[in-house]
């Protein structure tokens, strides 16, 4: 039996119906996101899940508690966003306004380019990558639910697939992306929601 990792985005707030850079920001899920959650039991509840990992942001957390209302959740800080510095809070616009010359920078190359005040995408890969491996390593041969973030599982995947394309691998709110780890490779499978 390989290892399974069913890496879930946790449902959507108020920040991303806003198009706002949430980050280390400790928002809650809004109601379409509770909703979303509440789907998401539905899909995965068949599962044979042996833990259940969150992020300790509270949207994550939100989101863990409904899909696995049943089970201990374990947190984990290093399954956070990453940090958007100066960026956070803010849409897009907002940031185009005051920030401009940065942010696209940062947009088209943001392996190259570090937010004011927040985390490197390299460290950002590193903490990312990091927390799998002990996830996985802990768990050798089981299923495990991670309810995290876009930006961390979309990092985690640039990793797998040997990508620098940040953007195209980050999921939409409430979609689940598996994950087998078998040979000592971790291998995508597939992705819905």
């Amino acid at each position: 039996m390989p290892t399974k990792l069913i890496l879930i985005r946790h449902g959507i707030t108020n920040c991303n119906k806003e198009k706002k850079y949430q980050g280390f920001l400790d928002t809650d899920l809004n109601a379409k996101g509770k909703n979303q959650a509440r789907l998401l039991h539905g899909k995965i509840k068949q599962e044979k899940i042996h833990k259940v990992y969150s992020s300790d942001r509270k949207r994550a957390l939100q989101t863990a508690k409904i899909i696995f209302e049943s089970k201990r959740i374990t947190k984990t800080a290093d399954l956070r966003e990453m940090h958007f510095g100066i960026f956070e809070g803010l849409t897009c616009a907002q940031i185009m306004k005051t920030h401009s010359r940065i942010y696209k920078r940062w947009f088209k190359d943001p392996f190259s380019v570090t937010i004011p005040g927040g985390e490197n995408l390299h460290c950002f890969k590193k903490r990312v990558i990091n927390a799998f491996r002990k996830i996985t390593s802990h768990n050798y041969n089981k299923t495990m639910a991670v309810i995290c973030h876009g930006g961390v599982i979309g990092i985690f995947l640039t990793h797998i697939l040997k990508t620098k394309d940040f953007w195209k691998q980050i999921p939409r709110p409430a979609s689940i992306t598996v994950i087998i780890f078998k040979d000592g490779k971790y291998i995508r499978g597939e992705q819905y929601g």
